[in-house]
């Protein structure tokens, strides 16, 4: 495969071809593309968690400074604070505390995984390309009818321009199943998480 069709979105139509980058048919028979892609999944999730969680343990709750009650002769278990993590409203053991969950991938690696989930796409037939996606309205109805057109109703879909268009923003915002993105910012996951990718002819040569 050395040429992908270029669809207009109006007709539903081929309009021409553009060639696959070089970069992304070397992916296409990739040993490991499972396990870059799954690597980097983890990281990028992993990077995204602020980890600002926290629990206190017995010596940071307030109270529980003196013993609640002598330590024989009560006929009650003995205890030393009312903040054990024993009690109600005590301390946690083990709890979470704020920590820092990146895990750094080298530029390559991360490079590589764009490629690998755009050569996924193109394998799966998950992948088109269009001739472009300017609206002459902002108006939800004229996107969803032209997703009809395309047989995309009801999937996940990413849509890709160089620079996006104001009323396809305002027109696709809201569309719970359809992310728009610029070319630049597109990364690895944002690929994989959605199932189908609409990219525009001149976002395409950008890659």
């Amino acid at each position: 495969m050395d040429k992908i069709n270029v669809i207009d979105v109006h007709t539903n139509k081929v309009v021409s071809e553009v060639e696959i980058p070089e970069k992304i048919k070397e992916c296409f028979n990739f040993k490991n593309a499972k396990y870059v892609l799954h690597e980097y999944v983890v990281a990028y999730l992993a990077n995204q968690r602020q980890g600002t969680h926290s629990t206190k343990t017995r010596a940071e709750v307030r109270g529980g400074g003196r013993k609640p009650w002598v330590q024989k002769h009560t006929g009650r278990a003995r205890q030393g604070s009312i903040r054990s993590p024993l009690w109600r409203k005590g301390g946690v053991v083990f709890g979470p505390k704020p920590r820092d969950y990146y895990i750094k991938l080298p530029k390559k690696k991360k490079r590589l995984a764009k490629y690998l989930a755009l050569a996924e796409k193109i394998k799966s037939d998950n992948l088109i390309v269009v001739e472009d996606f300017k609206l002459d309205t902002y108006k939800t109805k004229v996107v969803k009818n032209i997703l009809n057109n395309l047989g995309l109703d009801s999937k996940k879909i990413l849509i890709i321009d160089k620079e996006l268009d104001n009323n396809l923003k305002l027109a696709t915002r809201n569309l719970e199943n359809v992310e728009t993105f610029r070319i630049n910012d597109i990364n690895g996951y944002v690929l994989l998480n959605n199932e189908k990718i609409i990219i525009t002819k001149e976002a395409w040569l950008c890659l």
